[in-house]
């Protein structure tokens, strides 16, 4: 765990700000027609804007400022030519360095439709999971308030995958899982100054995945069932969980 001082979580905070505006922006851009190629163009324009450089191409060999995943595609969809239809189940997951400090958030959206049941219960998990968020708490309690929501509804967590500690560089200890392992006391405790990513992935099926896609990045469900991602960079403090990524009204 890597704690932040008051300083280093206002510039996070401004940066996150920054990136919750640019998913927003990205979320209307993707229509019916859009290719995720320029989704992913757009992203980089925006985050150019933005004073900030994309988080995702400081990992080894990605060399695009999101991941575009549609569908059955949990996470780490390379942009392509594909056009999206009707109907889609997209998830836009971004990352931006900003003054030296990064930020990550995720959002699932239905194109040219509104959301269905099952983003509506990955939204309100993730919003239970961040609530869990608090100093003294520990990571397990996060991940059982995930855990309980997703499974309760009747969906899977994906295992696999994890959210994470994020800030200085864009994946940092500890791991935040979906699930609970073990018992909540063996998990580690939250502090202030932790800058934390929590992820709610999920998917209607088994929750089951694939690795080695041709592209090298792209993970899917083994039974091609539709999956989401809902994501928040928070930061722990005295007063409790700060949102960084959400954009304030």
């Amino acid at each position: 765990m890597i704690a932040k001082t008051k300083e280093e979580v206002a510039v996070m905070r401004e940066g996150g700000q920054k990136l919750g505006v640019i998913l927003q922006d990205l979320l209307e851009f993707a229509k019916s027609g859009v290719s995720l190629i320029d989704i992913d163009a757009q992203a980089n324009e925006l985050i150019r804007e933005a004073g900030g450089t994309a988080s995702f191409k400081t990992v080894r060999g990605y060399k695009w400022a999101t991941c575009l995943c549609v569908n059955d595609v949990v996470v780490h969809g390379v942009p392509t030519e594909y056009k999206l239809k009707k109907g889609d189940v997209l998830t836009i997951d971004i990352g931006m360095q900003y003054q030296g400090l990064h930020t990550d958030t995720a959002w699932t959206k239905t194109v040219d439709d509104q959301n269905d049941e099952f983003l509506r219960v990955g939204e309100a998990s993730l919003w239970k999971a961040i609530d869990q968020a608090k100093r003294g708490n520990y990571v397990g309690h996060v991940s059982r308030a995930i855990e309980d929501s997703i499974v309760g509804a009747g969906y899977s967590i994906v295992k696999s995958l994890v959210g994470h500690g994020v800030g200085k560089t864009l994946h940092e200890d500890p791991q935040i899982p979906g699930f609970l392992r073990g018992s909540i006391e063996e998990t580690p405790r939250l502090e202030a100054g932790m800058t934390i990513a929590i992820e709610v992935i999920y998917a209607k099926g088994s929750g089951q995945v694939n690795y080695g896609h041709p592209d090298g990045w792209t993970v899917a469900t083994k039974d091609h069932s539709l999956s989401a991602v809902f994501e928040h960079t928070i930061a722990i403090g005295a007063a409790g969980p700060a949102v960084l990524t959400k954009v304030d009204k």
